[in-house]
């Protein structure tokens, strides 16, 4: 008689957990971030690591001058940096030197990521500083070009447009967490201020490096814990460096998602330090890939934030296995841009279609810069019309003005047949429609102009992310 053993397995989700029996097998290892504890006496940490900075002479506190502007950045509500716990301390320390309260403002650093609503907000800065400052909180348009300042190019030509508020400040003080980034190198220090607050064309030059310049494939060189050599993370730091940033403070979390280590002072050098000790906790050797790889993406809200953890799984498995996914993508994907170019279905299809609008954009760029040599700023005003309605058409991103959740439905009925429309609004975005065409005449012969219950109500379906493997 064959015996056949399970194993129980238990992953973080969400707010809970979930639990699945597996066949009994050979586990050649669980690979978790390492085991460090929260640092002793947080109060006092923070204190210290911000009064005794990294790579610099003076702190923060000894930087700023009385009646200066400042503005901080923080991560939106898709990062998880405990930026709360530091606050306080913080605050108190710019006030005593000087600075007025409506002097100092929060930038948060969307990048091209939707704007994040109140309820993020208090999230991330705690309720007290919410409070304080709810009138001074920013959320940075990656979009918008009148919100942005053009503050000079990299010698890889990116074209640097960042957050006018944050540029024009006196003071800038850039916070996130040290993380492992998997076309970056890392997140955090850099990455706060470009992509965090710049334009979405200078993100979009930057974020072209990922293609190999020479074949059909993503830049070997381009990968994640990498920053030397890696095109897209060494033009980030140049790109950053061209503004004013005068304090870094990133912290890096545990496995429990306390905070392990705070690190404050210079972009460089506290950034250095702090990604050593992200390395450290995250990165793993992997002996031998797997056949199949069990992960979780415990906290992930869409598929744009919960594909990282699909790409550091890929790593684990040979490439005929599999990888389970476990993640709630409460937002599902995560925006219709995003979803446009899974439907290409192929690597080779996305890459060709990410070099084709490349270079529909450039046509329409040098149109435009062509026109304002010749002093013809009438045709250039055109082109650079063309420019950012041609990005807006492929960016497709539909807002709306509420910012709670709300399945909409919408009907047209004419000549005996009714189209109906279903949009799934989340977060004040529109994240995907369904469109039924009915062509019964006999259904529409007695309609009239004027509102009509619907047959049914539609059904709200969240905390569901599919990955076909």
């Amino acid at each position: 008689m064959v015996v056949r053993t399970t194993k129980r397995v238990t992953l973080p989700y969400g707010n809970g957990s979930m639990e699945a029996a597996i066949p009994g097998g050979h586990e050649l290892a669980t690979l978790e971030v390492a085991d460090v504890p929260q640092v002793p006496d947080l109060t006092d940490s923070i204190r210290n690591a911000i009064e005794k900075p990294i790579g610099l002479e003076k702190n923060i506190y000894e930087i700023v001058q009385p009646g200066e502007t400042v503005a901080i950045i923080v991560s939106d509500g898709t990062r998880k940096t405990h930026v709360d716990e530091i606050l306080p301390t913080l605050l108190d320390g710019l006030i005593g030197a000087g600075i007025r309260e409506e002097d100092i403002t929060f930038v948060f650093s969307t990048g091209t990521h939707r704007a994040t609503n109140a309820e993020e907000m208090e999230i991330v800065l705690g309720k007290d500083v919410y409070q304080r400052f709810k009138n001074q909180l920013v959320n940075h348009d990656a979009h918008d070009p009148s919100t942005h300042v053009y503050i000079g190019t990299t010698s890889r030509g990116t074209k640097v447009e960042i957050n006018k508020q944050v540029h024009e400040a006196d003071r800038i003080i850039a916070t996130g967490a040290a993380v492992l980034h998997y076309f970056g190198g890392y997140g955090g220090g850099r990455k706060s201020v470009v992509p965090g607050v710049a334009s979405v064309d200078t993100i979009a030059h930057n974020h072209a490096m990922n293609l190999d310049p020479d074949s059909d494939r993503i830049n070997p060189a381009v990968r994640i814990g990498g920053l030397d050599g890696n095109p897209v993370a060494e033009d980030l730091l140049e790109a950053t460096k061209l503004t004013h940033v005068d304090y870094v403070i990133n912290t890096v979390m545990n496995r429990d998602g306390q905070i392990a280590g705070i690190f404050a002072g210079d972009l460089d050098a506290a950034f250095e330090a702090a990604r050593l000790f992200a390395y450290d906790l995250f990165a793993v050797k992997i002996a031998e890939q797997a056949d199949v790889v069990i992960a979780s993406s415990a906290s992930s809200q869409n598929f744009v934030q919960t594909h990282k953890a699909l790409f550091n799984s890929y790593q684990a498995v040979k490439p005929t296995g599999r990888i389970v996914l476990t993640t709630p993508c409460s937002e599902g994907l995560g925006g219709e841009q995003f979803a446009k170019w899974l439907r290409l279905g192929t690597r080779s299809a996305i890459i060709a279609g990410l070099r084709k609008e490349s270079e529909i954009n450039g046509l329409f760029e040098s149109k435009m810069e062509d026109a304002a040599r010749v002093l013809d700023f009438e045709s250039a005003a055109r082109y650079r019309d063309r420019v950012h309605a041609l990005r807006k058409l492929q960016e497709r991103q539909y807002v709306s003005g509420h910012s709670h959740d709300a399945d909409v439905a919408t009907f047209v009925a004419k000549a005996g047949a009714m189209v109906f429309s279903v949009m799934r609004i989340r977060a004040g975005q529109n994240l995907g429609s369904r469109h039924f065409l009915h062509k019964n005449p006999a259904c529409f012969s007695n309609l009239h102009p004027r509102p009509l219950p619907l047959p049914a109500p539609i059904p709200r379906i969240r905390n569901r992310c599919m990955i076909k493997l």
